[in-house]
């Protein structure tokens, strides 16, 4: 009906979820809200990052930040038909060539089910809550509930040890990947290979990790992969000793220039002399290689001074040895004297 009056509160509303105030505003950067906020409010339009940052003042990288930023927190998510980020490539790339070397049957992975039931059922459970806060610690931020959510499936629903997703933290956190999206894909990929305790896992990840792909290359092994004994060998170089793969390719390098080919063995005396002598970094090698080669020229001086005093006392040994004694050559004298002067004490 037309009363010939205009409702001035009509208006348009953008409605925010309870939980995104309750458990995500406060511990975001306000940047971030605002670009969230404006994600609402054009939802279901064509926006794109450049837009984004015209309408808010922002530059292309801070909106890039932004988005990146709630797509880890869980709230964005990628549509399944765009490109996956290079660290998901790589998981991905990492599963399926493991498992082609391997020649492992991959298991199948069980339905998340009800992820909240099963976090409530688990915020009794002891080991769980000191699990998500060992996780958080390393990887240096507070969890959003479908964070825990879904720590919460790795542990009770692919029922992975807390020891095993401690190292899958550290592990992820070590590559610069905080995102839940690649700690699942990771997860995932170390259910299906049947990975249960930490020591597989960390096999498994040095296995088809950068450091042994390093050595390979060094040694011109670029067609295969290392085998049992190569990869103990390894273990031992980063992981005991400590070492970087800078300092482990050098070893192989100056193993290929004094022995011709791809040796392992020959290789981890280069690194356990290194370690015997307290190297940690390329430069203690340059400082260790100054002080061998003083310590040689030294050695060689010695020698060549050992060699000239030994020809120069040789030179006195030309001459026919006297066999004589010396004291009958003296008395010998005195008696010749005295038969010449009388006495010899002198007088007649």
């Amino acid at each position: 009906m037309n009363l010939g009056l205009k409702n001035r509160m009509s208006v348009c509303v953008t409605a925010v979820s309870n939980e995104f105030i309750d458990n995500y505003m406060a511990t975001a950067n306000g940047e971030y809200v605002k670009v969230f906020l404006y994600l609402l409010r054009h939802e279901g339009e064509e926006i794109t990052v450049s837009s984004i940052a015209d309408a808010l003042n922002h530059t292309d990288a801070d909106v890039k930040r932004a988005l990146a930023y709630w797509e880890d927190a869980g709230i964005l998510e990628r549509e399944q038909t765009e490109a996956a980020s290079p660290a998901e490539t790589a998981a991905g790339e990492t599963l399926a060539t493991s498992q082609a070397v391997l020649g492992t049957p991959l298991l199948e992975i069980p339905e998340p089910g009800d992820s909240y039931e099963r976090l409530e059922r688990l915020s009794e459970d002891e080991e769980f809550s000191a699990l998500l806060y060992a996780v958080q610690q390393y990887l240096g931020k507070t969890f959003t509930q479908i964070e825990c959510e879904k720590f919460a499936f790795f542990y009770d629903g692919l029922k992975m040890s807390a020891d095993l997703l401690e190292y899958l933290a550290e592990y992820c956190a070590g590559g610069g990947h905080g995102s839940i999206r690649y700690i699942e894909k990771v997860a995932l990929n170390w259910y299906q290979m049947g990975i249960k305790t930490r020591e597989e896992a960390r096999d498994y990840t040095l296995r088809f990790s950068r450091d042994v792909s390093a050595v390979m290359k060094a040694f011109g092994l670029t067609n295969r992969n290392p085998g049992t004994a190569e990869l103990e060998l390894m273990k031992k170089w980063f992981r005991e000793y400590g070492f970087d793969s800078s300092l482990v390719t050098e070893a192989c390098n100056r193993t290929i220039r004094a022995t011709g080919a791809a040796s392992f063995p020959y290789a981890d005396k280069i690194l356990s002399g290194w370690k015997e002598n307290g190297v940690k970094v390329l430069r203690d090698v340059e400082e260790l290689d100054k002080r061998r080669k003083v310590s040689r020229t030294q050695s060689q001086n010695r020698e060549r001074e050992t060699g000239k005093r030994t020809a120069s006392s040789n030179r006195f040994k030309n001459f026919e040895e006297r066999s004589y004694n010396y004291e009958d050559y003296v008395w010998e004298g005195m008696r010749k004297r005295q038969q010449k002067g009388g006495t010899g004490d002198g007088t007649e």
